[in-house]
């Protein structure tokens, strides 16, 4: 049983870091004009903007910067390693 809750940990643990990985590229996407209209813009974009809506809504740019995928990326960053804190309160 601990091995089957321990797959699933380190599974959800590695989506968060695809997840992650997916919106450094989406943002990064922002400095090449255009970039956005290509087909792996558009699916980057149908996967990353609902979360980092949430974000935009919450976070107004300042001075032109939009610091809200930093914002996502390190609620991301928190989540997981709660996932990790969580795992080892239920093996120990």
């Amino acid at each position: 049983m601990l091995a089957f809750v321990g797959i699933i940990f380190s599974i959800l643990s590695r989506l968060i870091d695809v997840y992650m990985f997916i919106i450094v590229i989406y943002v990064l996407m922002s400095w090449f004009p255009n970039a956005y209209q290509t087909k792996l813009g558009q699916w980057l974009g149908r996967i990353s903007e609902p979360y980092l809506n949430i974000f935009y809504r919450i976070i107004p740019p300042i001075a032109g910067l939009s610091f809200a995928p930093l914002v996502a990326l390190l609620v991301l960053s928190m989540s997981q390693y709660g996932l990790g804190a969580l795992y080892n309160i239920i093996v120990f």
